[in-house]
């Protein structure tokens, strides 16, 4: 009975080797499902943030690519204001020289009609006649018609320009 009792001893224990075996075949077939589930769950995470950085670096450039766009409208219109700006200067200083000049030969003609309206009418008789006889004025007037009642200024008017 010894030996049969050790028998059964050693029949248990190989059953609870072979049930313990497989417990731990068992332990690791779920920890072995679990690292493929987690591998393929930290694929599918990697694939997905491939797949946003892809997604954003396409917004990205096509960003530069409006961006660039909008910077080419912005330089041609800075250039086309540029060459506007200095086309009106140029006319500007033209107009300017233009007023410095008439307002010049303003001046020289109230000069002159200052200087007639204070001659008198006999003077003035007598030296355009001097200078038709002679052909040599000092004042440099040759029109018997500019006489003093007949001269009024020169008025310059916004109209001139």
């Amino acid at each position: 009975m010894a030996s049969s009792s050790g028998n059964s001893n050693s029949s248990s224990s190989s059953q609870l080797q072979n049930s313990g075996s497989e417990e731990d075949l068992h332990q690791q077939n779920m920890m072995d499902q679990r690292k493929r589930k987690r591998k393929e769950s930290n694929r599918e995470s990697a694939r997905r943030s491939r797949m946003r950085k892809q997604q954003h670096l396409d917004e990205l450039v096509a960003q530069v690519a409006q961006l660039s766009k909008d910077n080419n409208q912005i330089l041609n219109s800075i250039n086309f204001t540029t060459h506007h700006y200095l086309n009106i200067q140029a006319e500007n200083s033209v107009l300017r020289a233009q007023m410095m000049e008439l307002s010049q030969r303003l001046d020289y003609l109230n000069q002159i009609l200052s200087y007639l309206n204070t001659m008198s009418a006999s003077e003035l008789v007598y030296e355009t006649d001097q200078c038709f006889e002679t052909s040599t004025c000092d004042h440099g007037f040759t029109n018997p018609f500019n006489l003093p009642y007949l001269n009024q200024p020169i008025m310059a008017s916004p109209d001139m320009f």
